[in-house]
């Protein structure tokens, strides 16, 4: 049990020391603006960062569907997508609390608020387009097909195109950015909570996405009898 739980017990342990850290830890005064704001670096990025492996494992399977048809693969592909999009209304929302104090407004119309938003519609519109087709069999394989258009979205509306307009976001282009917030020359009083951050937040959306991954699969033993 311990060899199969261990990295759950781990990710309940960074997010721990994730929550008491992120709000005890010294933070470089950079910018008046920013103040304490800062903190939410060690919620709304690494939330990004696992709603990105989501998306990536989830892709990973709606090929191995296609290479070979199977309910499995279709439950996990699914299940990774519907997990991903939860981290990332997460990540949109703690970006845009963040937004309200650094920037004046929840929403500016940013490069990167804007990209978020147009990729997160097109993963929405993945769920909606499985939910109009009745045949099991042609839902997967659409779906899958339209998984792969997805993920492929995110490179220019996340990836991409933010990095090279004009935004207010610290990484685009003709940003000011900011030395505290870059994961370059992160603030070294900032690193040992950022980075273990990212791997608890990450850690625990794989628990969720597992959790309805056996919930889907006990559910679908009982639709067969």
């Amino acid at each position: 049990m311990m060899r199969q739980s261990w990295w759950k017990i781990l990710a309940f342990a960074l997010l721990m020391y994730t929550c008491t850290m992120g709000f005890l830890v010294d933070i470089p005064r950079l910018d008046d603006r920013l103040q304490h704001s800062i903190r939410n670096l060690f919620f709304h990025v690494p939330m990004w960062f696992g709603m990105q492996i989501l998306f990536i494992v989830s892709v990973i399977y709606a090929v191995i569907y296609l290479v070979k048809p199977g309910s499995k693969a279709d439950t996990y592909s699914v299940e990774f997508a519907r997990t991903g999009i939860v981290f990332g209304v997460l990540g949109l929302v703690t970006g845009a609390i963040w937004a309200k104090y650094q920037w004046g407004a929840y929403w500016s119309g940013d490069p990167k608020q804007n990209g978020a938003l147009i990729a997160l519609l097109i993963y929405f519109a993945y769920f909606v387009l499985r939910g109009s087709l009745n045949d099991d069999e042609k839902k997967a394989r659409i779906g899958a097909v339209y998984n792969i258009f997805a993920f492929f979205m995110l490179i220019p509306t996340i990836w991409y195109l933010p990095r090279v307009s004009e935004s207010l976001h610290p990484g685009g282009q003709g940003s000011e950015g900011n030395p505290g917030i870059d994961g370059r020359d992160l603030a070294p009083s900032m690193r040992i909570v950022f980075w273990p951050a990212v791997i608890g937040w990450t850690l625990l959306s794989v628990w969720i996405t597992t959790l309805r991954i056996r919930l889907r699969t006990l559910q679908n033993k009982w639709l067969n009898g």
